[in-house]
């Protein structure tokens, strides 16, 4: 009987630390391009852009006896090609074809998404009938906005509001730390939520018109908790320090006077894992990278731990 595997997809640019996450060299890691497996049951790494849950090798003779083993397992299922294309493709084509359309920004996380494969090698297929993600690879393409958003930021939002299935309502109370030029201020605008915007540069003048706006020039990080009194949402995109950031948030939380908190972590060389463990451990929270992420991460509490079956407890 065959040991399990697990199969870790890492964001473009980021699998070393990907492999850092899920333990190095020691941890019997192989890593083909962005694809590492390891041995045993899933993890949930924060550089994970998606899990394949249950994948198995699939000896095959020919291109057709390929796909008629896919088949068996599932009927939809797309490619995340590691070499070997040409034949990879071939197959792929024979497969009953599947649309990665871009979707509008509300439409609901599908309710089955396709599996995941790969020729491994020439005769080998890699595949897994179920991903942690509900978007082929992890990644979501929306329909854009590119008259409205002074920036393309606002994507970071879209997305950690699709995955998370809950956003801020008609007339619940946000801060925007960090805000200029506002394209997160926009979003939550724009979903009937009154934002008090914070920075020390003026937001975009179209932003600042926004009814649903207020601007304050300054810090972000001058709001005291203790004096804000209660807000449903926090959000910072802001460019800082994550030590920094996570006692901004902690004392938040301390205070208990915030519902729920998006924001994003921005890192300068090399992420100190003992830091990143220390965002993972506050509780009702999810480290994730988003497909719209740079070199930076997504931190979500969410009041009671609301999250998606799909998006379990990190270690």
């Amino acid at each position: 009987m065959s040991k399990r595997i697990t199969a870790y997809l890492a964001p473009r640019g980021f699998t070393d630390e990907l492999v850092h996450e899920l333990g190095g060299k020691r941890a019997g890691l192989t890593v083909r391009d962005r694809l590492v497996i390891k041995p045993g049951a899933p993890e949930h790494p924060a550089w994970a852009q998606n899990i394949w849950l249950n994948p198995r090798f699939l000896s095959l003779s020919s291109i057709d006896d390929g796909v008629r083993q896919l088949l068996a397992m599932r009927q939809h299922w797309f490619l995340h090609s590691v070499g070997n294309h040409r034949e990879a493709e071939l197959i792929r084509d024979r497969l009953p074809r599947f649309r990665n359309r871009r979707i509008p920004f509300g439409a609901a996380t599908p309710e089955a998404s396709p599996g995941a494969w790969t020729l491994w090698e020439p005769g080998k297929i890699l595949a897994s009938p179920e991903c942690s993600s509900p978007f082929p690879n992890g990644e979501v393409h929306f329909q854009e906005d590119r008259e409205n958003p002074p920036n393309r930021a606002y994507l970071k939002l879209w997305e950690a509001f699709t995955l998370l299935g809950v956003r801020p309502q008609p007339g619940e109370l946000c801060l925007d730390l960090g805000s200029c030029p506002g394209g997160w201020s926009w979003v939550v605008g724009e979903l009937g939520a009154r934002v008090f915007s914070i920075d020390k540069a003026p937001l975009d003048p179209a932003i600042d018109r926004h009814p649903n706006v207020q601007y304050c020039q300054g810090s972000g990080f001058a709001p005291d908790p203790r004096h804000m009194g209660r807000i449903d949402w926090l959000f910072s995109d802001m460019a800082c320090y994550p030590e920094r950031l996570y006692t901004l948030v902690t004392r938040w939380i301390e205070i208990g006077e915030c519902r729920n908190f998006l924001c994003t972590v921005k890192l300068q060389g090399k992420p100190d894992p003992d830091l990143l463990a220390r965002f993972k451990a506050i509780p009702d929270s999810r480290l994730l990278h988003l497909s719209c992420n740079k070199h930076e991460l997504t931190w979500v509490r969410l009041e009671n731990g609301n999250f998606p079956d799909w998006m379990p407890a990190q270690a």
